[in-house]
C-alpha cells in the first residue's frame, strides 16, 4: 500500500445498513493492511478546531519560565506541560524535537477512577485554554467510540464491545509544538519512528508533509490528511488484543527541508486509552493455526506502565 485510505464516518452512523457495512469493510481492510486511515465526517467542527489551535499557539508562545510552572514532577508527564526534548522514542536516547501539553479524562460518576487519574492542570494566563481543550477532548472521544464500534463489528464482536472499556478511559489529548529548528540536528528528529501505546490515535494537524507511515515493505509513505480529515491509526494495545490482525504501524515526523526550518509545526493527537483494568488478552477469534497466540496476558494499566518506563517518562 502506497497511500492512506480515506473513509467517511457519516456512512457508519447513517441508517443505511449497506453504507454502514461498506465503512466497516473499508476501515477493517485498511487497519489490517497499513494501520492508518484518513477519516472525515467526525464530530469536530471548524470553529472548535480554529479555537483550539489559537489557544495552543498562545500557550506555547508563553515564556519558558511560565510554561515550566505547569510541568508537574513525579507524574510521568501524564498531565500539564512536558518541556522540549524530554520524551524519546522506544530504543532512542535522543529526545524528540518537541514540547507538548496533556489534557486527561474528565471522569463521570466514578470516584475510584477520579482518585486513580491525575487532575488536569489549569493555565491561569489563558482563561479559555482549559474549556476549549475539554470540548475538543469530548468530540474526539465521541469520534473514537464510533471508530471502535466499527472495528468491533469487523472483528465479529458485539458492536458496543469496547464501550465499557473506553467510558472514563485513561485517554490523553496532546497538543504538540515542534519549534523552529535553529541548527543542524545531529541525530534527533521531530518525532522518531515509533508505534503508539494505546487502542487508537486520532490526529489533528496532519495536513502538511512531515508525518510518515511505514508500510509492510518497509517503505515510508507520506500521511497527509485533507483539512476536514483526521488521521487515525491503530495503537499497540489494539494490535496486541487482536493478535496483530489489526496493525500498529511504525510512524515518524521527519524534519522539514532546510528552507522551512524557521517554521513551527503543530499537531494534536488524541490517544484513546481504555480503563486500566481492561484485559488486553488476545481475542480467541484472532487465534488460529496460521496465527497462533503471539502475546502474553496483560492489563492495559500494566502495559501502559511498561511503556512509560521505556519512553523515559517514569523511572522504575
Amino acid at each position: 500500500m502506497t497511500s492512506i485510505p480515506s473513509v467517511d464516518l457519516n456512512n457508519f452512523i447513517s441508517n443505511d445498513p449497506a453504507k454502514k457495512q461498506q465503512f466497516v469493510n473499508a476501515i477493517g481492510k485498511a487497519y489490517e493492511e497499513i494501520g492508518f486511515v484518513a477519516l472525515r465526517g467526525h464530530f469536530l467542527d471548524d470553529a472548535l478546531v480554529g479555537k483550539l489551535y489559537n489557544e495552543i499557539k498562545a500557550f506555547f508562545s508563553l515564556p519558558t519560565e511560565i510554561k515550566q510552572n505547569y510541568e508537574i514532577p513525579g507524574i510521568g508527564g501524564q498531565r500539564g506541560y512536558v518541556s522540549f526534548g524530554k520524551e524519546s522514542a522506544k530504543g532512542k536516547k535522543e529526545g524528540d524535537l518537541k514540547e507538548f501539553w496533556h489534557f486527561g479524562q474528565y471522569v463521570e460518576d466514578n470516584p475510584k477512577l477520579e482518585a486513580e487519574y491525575h487532575k488536569n492542570v489549569i493555565v491561569d494566563e489563558l482563561p479559555d485554554f482549559n474549556s476549549t481543550g475539554k470540548e475538543a477532548y469530548k468530540m474526539l472521544e465521541k469520534t473514537a467510540k464510533y471508530v471502535l464500534r466499527a472495528l468491533a463489528l469487523h472483528l465479529n464482536l458485539n458492536e458496543t464491545y469496547f464501550d465499557e472499556f473506553i467510558h472514563n478511559g485513561n485517554s490523553i489529548l496532546r497538543p504538540i509544538h515542534y519549534p523552529p529548528i535553529k541548527r543542524e540536528p545531529e541525530e534527533a528528529v521531530r518525532a522518531a519512528a515509533h508505534g503508539d501505546i494505546n487502542l487508537i490515535t486520532l490526529l489533528m494537524g496532519a495536513q502538511g508533509r512531515g508525518l510518515q507511515v511505514q508500510n509492510h515493505e518497509g517503505e515510508w509513505v507520506d500521511a497527509i490528511a485533507k483539512p476536514d480529515e483526521l488521521m487515525i491509526n491503530v495503537g499497540d494495545m489494539l494490535s496486541r488484543h487482536t493478535n496483530n490482525k489489526l496493525k500498529s504501524t511504525i510512524h515518524r515526523v521527519i524534519n522539514p527541508p532546510k528552507e522551512l526550518w524557521g517554521t513551527s509545526r503543530y499537531s494534536i493527537p488524541f490517544f484513546m486509552h481504555p480503563i486500566s483494568d481492561m484485559k488486553l488478552d488476545v481475542l480467541e477469534s484472532c487465534v488460529n493455526d496460521d496465527n497462533p497466540k503471539q502475546f502474553e496476558d496483560i492489563t492495559a494499566g500494566e502495559f501502559l506502565n511498561e511503556r512509560l518506563i521505556e519512553l523515559g517518562l517514569i523511572k522504575k
